[in-house]
């Protein structure tokens, strides 16, 4: 997430396992107050450390149809209050949700106190589409109105290509967003749609088809039949970042969307596109806090690099980016070594433990590679550190200058781009638990009264903590697909084998746009 939410995990504010229990309020230690603050502030921050050495052994991995039954469990209940500091809502799926209609029917918030016009309680939905007769690919974005209400606008009914594989992705500015099938209708069935392990959802994210739409999209990269565009150079000399680049992720990689939505003053939501902007001259842009936001929005302009677009069917084909064409152009193009989700990323824990099991369902969700069986979970969680520390600070020394004249992704966090970035490492040290493997934080940062990060540097017992040699961390491809009923053989609907680094003879040789790639 980008913004400050009201019980953040991001920014060191409070830290939350990811199934909505709070851990503590998280500090920097070696944060340096740029003006007075009394004392009783500081003493009311409290560290938690979650120990690696204390993470029980993972669950065996969950097979076959068992495990789709589980994960379409009915959802746990709403409280009938939230508590104080908590923000978990319900989201309304559709009927038929990867259909055309379904597509144009709005989805709903619901829960207490559930509201889109609450900046930390509002949910985005975004629709990436591949149509395999051309090649192509398309972006919709469904709408999110609270329950009860109607569209400020309805939203455009798309035309969708025949055979065309959808994969729906959600993101949420609260903390634990569960999707609820509308009633009397099968649409998380219906949508192939995971939110997590029953009783441990992921928080703020969740998908519908992921597995369905990386598995025939990267067949066809290997084909060469998808185009994907090249990354090109950043200004500073180094090939542009991706979300799967240790230069730009964070605790949670791979998470939210790039969804806008138009907000009226009455409190209703309309699609962001032109026509709606044009008549609804009193709303205003909403945004949901993302990293794949910060990559297109932010990161890419300050380095001068150009993220990739399809055209948006809910904005008369106007170029727009979204989470799914991220993915597909970091699996196409990131270069070793590429950022896979983590088993220490706080929304694949369960119970504040590492799940391999939890882990491989968020990763087939966004496209990426299953952990190897017999995976040392403290070992990919170790390794995950090294080497975001190693690159990111690299990368944020070497782009100092240029990062701190850019405008901050969240002015509430950092004054500008570089401050922000140090700020966010920072946080994603600690709540990765990074400190347990005998590493040291090696941002100091400088935080004016409100705690904004005004200046940072770069510590040496840090960079030493990170040169020691880091194991190589792969990730194996899942095993099976889903079937025409929804059944499927494993939680990832993906190819039995990664991507051959030379295609068989049986298969076309990849285009030059589209290198032929593999997991890391």
């Amino acid at each position: 997430m980008l913004m400050r939410r009201r019980s953040t995990d991001r920014f060191g504010v409070t830290q939350w396992f990811a199934d909505g229990r709070r851990v503590g309020v998280v500090r920097n230690p070696r944060i340096t107050i740029a003006v007075a603050i009394p004392v009783v502030l500081a003493a009311a921050a409290v560290a938690v450390v979650v120990s690696a050495g204390n993470k029980p052994a993972p669950k065996p991995a969950l097979a076959g149809a068992v495990a789709l039954a589980r994960l379409h469990r009915a959802p746990l209940p709403m409280p009938t209050a939230n508590p104080p500091g908590a923000s978990d809502c319900n989201i309304i799926v559709p009927a038929h949700p990867l259909s055309a209609r379904g597509l144009a029917t709005p989805y709903q918030l619901s829960g207490p106190g559930c509201t889109m016009s609450d900046t930390d309680l509002r949910a985005f939905v975004q629709a990436t589409i591949y149509d395999p007769a051309t090649g192509k690919l398309y972006v919709y974005e469904p709408l999110v109105i609270d329950q009860g209400t109607t569209p400020a606008v309805a939203p455009v009914a798309p035309t969708l290509p025949q055979g065309a594989v959808v994969t729906i992705d959600f993101g949420f500015n609260g903390d634990n967003l569960t999707q609820v099938a509308a009633r009397n209708t099968d649409a998380l069935q219906q949508g192939r749609c995971v939110n997590g392990l029953p009783g441990s959802i992921f928080g703020q994210v969740s998908y519908c088809n992921g597995p369905a739409f990386y598995r025939a999209t990267r067949r066809a990269v290997r084909a060469g039949t998808l185009k994907i565009p090249a990354l090109g150079t950043g200004s500073d000399g180094q090939p542009c970042p991706t979300t799967r680049s240790f230069t730009m992720v964070d605790q949670d990689q791979s998470d939210n969307v790039t969804t806008m939505y138009l907000l009226t003053p009455d409190g209703r939501t309309a699609q962001d596109n032109a026509a709606n902007k044009a008549s609804l001259t009193s709303a205003s842009v909403i945004t949901n806090g993302s990293d794949d936001a910060l990559l297109d929005r932010f990161l890419d302009p300050a380095l001068g690099c150009t993220p990739f677009t399809a055209p948006d069917l809910s904005n008369s084909g106007a170029n727009a980016t979204s989470q799914a064409l991220n993915e597909l152009q970091a699996y196409a193009y990131q270069p070793h070594p590429r950022a896979l989700v983590p088993v220490n990323d706080p929304m694949t824990e369960v119970d504040g433990a590492y799940s391999v099991e939890k882990t491989n369902l968020y990763r087939v969700g966004v496209g990426q590679f299953q952990l190897p069986s017999g995976i040392e979970p403290a070992r990919n969680a170790r390794t995950y550190c090294i080497r975001m520390l190693r690159y990111q600070v690299a990368s944020l020394q070497r782009n100092q200058a240029l990062f701190t004249g850019q405008p901050p992704a969240d002015p509430t966090v950092g004054d500008n781009l570089f401050t922000f970035m140090a700020a966010r490492l920072s946080s994603s040290f600690d709540n990765l638990g990074c400190a347990s493997f005998g590493m040291t934080d090696p941002v100091h940062l400088t935080v004016d009264e409100n705690g904004v990060a005004t200046a940072a540097t770069f510590g040496d017992t840090a960079a030493a903590a990170v040169t020691s040699p880091s194991p190589t961390i792969s990730g194996t491809s899942p095993t099976s697909t889903p079937t025409s009923s929804g059944a499927q053989t494993s939680p990832s609907g993906t190819p039995s084998t990664p991507p051959p680094s030379t295609p068989p003879p049986s298969t076309p040789p990849p285009s030059r746009s589209a290198p032929t790639p593999g997991p890391s």
